[in-house]
Parts: structure tokens; C-alpha cells; sequence
């Protein structure tokens, strides 16, 4: 009796279902596989005074860069945000552009991550694990983009945002030594949302 069809079909299968559990892609809304490093949850909103953003950064850091975090390579990534006024037959109206940074380290003596975020005041936040610290460095909370006097009502606005996802340059000493780094550099692509205020 051949068994060698039979275990050969199963290996297949078994390997099949193992290759999406390894794969770090999303959905986008069209049912697309999103891969690399997009946002989601992207929600426009206001205070009392000002328009707000919040958004969350997916697939952000790769598994290199998290083996030269924990060998004493900071992660840094640059935010940027563009408020549009949408203008019909002329060119949108820029009414704001801001940037700002979220930054990662880790203590390896005593094994604390450090992620300080610039958005609303230079903060810096010391938590234990990694994933609380992909939490801290991937959202964005309640960035103020404008004030609402700068606003008209029944205006259709776009709120644009990317991110930069890069390291710190390191001295051509260690690039021979630390190879990956060269992988560090990611970008998203712009993501925006169309509002009417």
C-alpha cells in the first residue's frame, strides 16, 4: 500500500492553513488585503472648541525592527496631518498642516519600554510589555487640528494623514554590523476622510 500520497496532500493542506496565520494583512472596506503598515479607525470629531483626530497605525513594526529595539535601537515615527478645505471647480484650500513624533526605547537592565508621544504635550509613558507600548506608539488621540471658529458650517472638508516609519541614522560602523536597519524605512500611504462640518 502508497501512503506516500495521502501524507503528501495533508502536509499540503496543513501548510496552507498555516501560511494566512503568519500573514500581518488587513481588510480594507472593498474586502482588499491590505499588507505593510496602513490606518484604521480614522475618526474626525469635535470638542467644545477645537476638530479632533483620532486614528490607529496597523502592521507598524516588522520583526526586525523589534529585534533592533531590544538590542538598544530606538524606534521613531513621524506623524503628518493636512486639514483641506474642499473647494468644487478650484483647488482644495490647505487650512492646516501639523507633524509630530512618537518615539520607542527599551531598558534591557530594566526591561521597561519608553514611548514618548508629541502631539499634545511631550509625554513620556514607561510601561512593561511590548504590547502595551505598540498601543501607546500606534494611536493617535485626540490630536487637535484646528479651532472650530476656523471652520464654516455646511463645509466639506478632508482630513489627510500618513506616517513615516523610520530609524535614527546610525554610524557606518554599525550599519555593517546591524544589516536589517536598512529594512527600517516604511511609509503608509495617505489615508484620508471627507467631512461636512
Amino acid at each position: 500500500m502508497n501512503f506516500t500520497k495521502p501524507i503528501t496532500c495533508a502536509l499540503f493542506w496543513t501548510l496552507l492553513l498555516l501560511v494566512p496565520l503568519g500573514a500581518s494583512e488587513s481588510q480594507s472596506a472593498n474586502g482588499e488585503k491590505i499588507s505593510g503598515p496602513h490606518f484604521t479607525d480614522m475618526i474626525v470629531t469635535t470638542s467644545d472648541t477645537d476638530l479632533l483626530f483620532f486614528g490607529e497605525l496597523k502592521n507598524s513594526l516588522t520583526t526586525e525592527m523589534i529585534d533592533g529595539l531590544h538590542s538598544g535601537i530606538p524606534v521613531q515615527f513621524s506623524f503628518f496631518v493636512e486639514l483641506e478645505k474642499v473647494e468644487s471647480n478650484w483647488p482644495d484650500d490647505t487650512l492646516t498642516s501639523l507633524e509630530f513624533s512618537h518615539s520607542l526605547t527599551y531598558d534591557s537592565l530594566k526591561q521597561l519600554y519608553t514611548v514618548e508621544t508629541e502631539e499634545i504635550s511631550k509625554k513620556n509613558h514607561t510601561v512593561k510589555t511590548l504590547d502595551e507600548a505598540l498601543t501607546l506608539i500606534n494611536e493617535v488621540n485626540g490630536l487637535k487640528i484646528v479651532t472650530l471658529e476656523e471652520l464654516e458650517p455646511d463645509q466639506t472638508y478632508r482630513l489627510r494623514v500618513k506616517a513615516d516609519l523610520y530609524k535614527k541614522t546610525l554610524p557606518l560602523s554599525l550599519r555593517s554590523v546591524i544589516p536589517f536597519v536598512s529594512w527600517w524605512d516604511l511609509k503608509t500611504d495617505w489615508h484620508s476622510i471627507e467631512f461636512i462640518y
